[in-house]
């Protein structure tokens, strides 16, 4: 026996196929967009015609994955959806995803790679990949690093609250020099904090150990917060030929990624 198809918007009968997984697309869609979508709207962005996107949009209110707003029209996620989403965030474990997605970047560069999160005195090392090559460096897990004289500390200047940043400058100006922390201070230009905002990295021109360069980038939770950073370090001589064209977009790449899987959403 045939399943009852459902009727879409032009008066076609369309049958939503029961193991096609395009109907992803469509809640792909909706939980990308900011606003709720109009019907034709978000069937163009999804790519269906839209009676298919209507039939499947029956179907997923049906089962709470999407609501219909009354007055408008307009389609956004629905309870069940966000109770999916809620439970996902709350059972993810951050640092695995992290240390899994540094030994992959690690791998794919040959370079060292440096989780860094927020602690107590500023950006603290959590976990560090080596990648087998025969550079030698001091970076171990609870190494602190300087707010502005580190690629790690510069992009959570960048990233970080004003207020806290300002703080942690601060206490950091007041250390003296045998506090064991990596890198001196630098006086920042707001150039230079609206520059990392923009290019998504932070470095520095004179590394605190010469020969030795790195690279940052920010990672970002479901509330778009910083909550750590990703470092690639290595010998200038091996990491600056190729920063540009490979390095810093698999840097980048590998923050974004798992900015997406701890539930960031980009507004832009």
């Amino acid at each position: 026996m045939q399943p009852r198809g459902q009727v879409g918007h032009a008066g076609a009968t369309v049958h939503p196929p029961a193991k096609d997984p395009g109907g992803a697309r469509l809640l792909s869609a909706i939980a990308e967009e900011i606003e709720p979508m109009m019907l034709k709207d978000l069937a163009q962005v999804a790519g269906f015609a839209p009676a298919q996107a209507h039939a499947y949009l029956v179907s997923y209110r049906r089962i709470g994955l999407i609501e219909q707003d009354e007055d408008t029209g307009r389609y956004r996620l629905g309870r069940f959806a966000l109770g999916l989403g809620i439970t996902s965030m709350r059972t993810t474990d951050a640092m695995s995803l992290a240390n899994e997605a540094i030994v992959d970047l690690a791998e794919r560069t040959a370079l060292h790679v440096a989780l860094v999160v927020w602690g107590s005195f500023g950006p603290t090392v959590v976990f560090v990949r080596e990648s087998g090559s025969q550079l030698n460096m001091n970076t171990r897990p609870g190494t602190v690093y300087s707010m502005t004289g580190t690629a790690s500390g510069r992009v959570f200047s960048a990233f970080l609250p004003e207020g806290t940043v300002k703080a942690a400058i601060a206490q950091e100006r007041r250390e003296t020099a045998d506090s064991g922390r990596v890198g001196t201070y630098r006086f920042m230009t707001r150039k230079e904090m609206d520059h990392i905002r923009e290019v998504g990295y932070a470095t520095v021109d004179a590394p605190p150990i010469p020969g030795i360069s790195a690279y940052a980038a920010p990672v970002f939770d479901h509330a778009g917060q910083m909550v750590m950073a990703i470092t690639i370090i290595g010998q200038d001589v091996y990491l600056e030929e190729k920063a540009e064209e490979e390095f810093i977009p698999a840097l980048l790449e590998t923050a974004q990624t798992l900015s997406s899987e701890l539930g960031y959403m980009p507004t832009h």
